[in-house]
């Protein structure tokens, strides 16, 4: 006892010598880079939404197994994406924003128009760009996740909703403010058409999830990781001046029906062809799905 004692009073005045050895040093100012600014500007107009995580532990055991069977590996982007699209589809609250300009009231876009967010490289550091896709429930599976990784693989340069958000993140902050504005509140068809009526966010690849994400959007989904026995906690984080608890909770029961019936469906349907994917998304049904924005682009 008595070792131990002299052993911790050692290391406490080793540790005294070191705190006193420690001196102040400055660090060095780093401008804001590009995908810095996005987020930013992003956060500002998201913090102002009164938003509300809720949760759903749903079991989708048969669904992974027949995504593990398929001969084309379908990302559980894609699969979620087409999912809760279809739950929009038939849901028009959930294609609803609050806009407060003129004066505050709802605007209802017709379809859906799923963003989700992807970790793309840009000048030599990670930064977080947007998809749009137009209808999602419109698209095969294999489609759809062709597209995904379309947006995950393609030049950031080449893909116009990248190429747009780095040409405004170029401009001085007031300016920048300005358009963000008027993206998300002058306009309900042009906000669907930038931003989108619902998001997806996840990173649950990664092995995490985030617990309650801050979107200027209606509502945004993300999911954790997988259970041994296929059981996942599904979030969906939801502006409260839009949506009451109630809604969004039918809407959770809703999407894990169609996760465990239409889309389990599609998923064995793709391992009884055991034929591959297309490389690239059908552009003729993204040209049919994406008429509504074409004025836009």
């Amino acid at each position: 006892m008595q070792g131990f004692m002299n052993d911790n009073l050692d290391s406490l005045v080793i540790a005294q010598l070191r705190l006193q050895e420690h001196k102040l040093e400055r660090g060095q100012l780093l401008k804001l880079s590009i995908p810095r600014r996005f987020v930013g500007d992003l956060l500002s107009f998201a913090q102002k939404v009164p938003s509300v995580p809720m949760q759903r532990r749903m079991q989708l055991g048969d669904l992974v197994a027949a995504r593990r069977a398929a001969a084309h590996r379908i990302s559980w982007c894609a699969i979620f994406l087409k999912a809760y699209s279809i739950v929009s589809a038939t849901r028009p609250e959930l294609r609803r924003a609050y806009l407060p300009f003129p004066w505050p009231h709802l605007y209802q876009h017709p379809t859906n128009i799923a963003s989700f967010s992807l970790e793309r490289e840009y000048e030599g550091e990670p930064g977080v760009f947007l998809a749009q896709v137009p209808q999602p429930e419109r698209f095969a599976l294999p489609e759809l996740d062709a597209l995904v990784r379309h947006y995950k693989r393609e030049p950031v340069e080449q893909v116009p909703a990248f190429r747009r958000a780095i040409l405004l993140s170029r401009f001085p902050r007031p300016i920048r403010r300005f358009v963000w504005r008027l993206g998300l509140y002058a306009d309900g068809m042009y906000r669907a058409g930038f931003f989108g009526t619902f998001a997806v966010s996840v990173v649950a690849s990664l092995g995490a999830a985030s617990l309650h994400i801050l979107s200027p959007l209606t509502t945004t989904l993300n999911y954790g990781t997988f259970e041994d026995d296929g059981a996942i906690d599904v979030r969906l984080t939801y502006d409260h001046r839009v949506l009451d608890g109630a809604n969004v909770a039918r809407a959770m029961v809703a999407l894990e029906d169609v996760l465990r019936g239409e889309i389990l469906d599609e998923l064995r349907a793709l391992s009884a062809q055991a034929s591959p994917a297309p490389a690239l998304p059908a552009f003729e049904n993204l040209a049919a799905a994406s008429g509504s924005l074409a004025h836009i682009a």
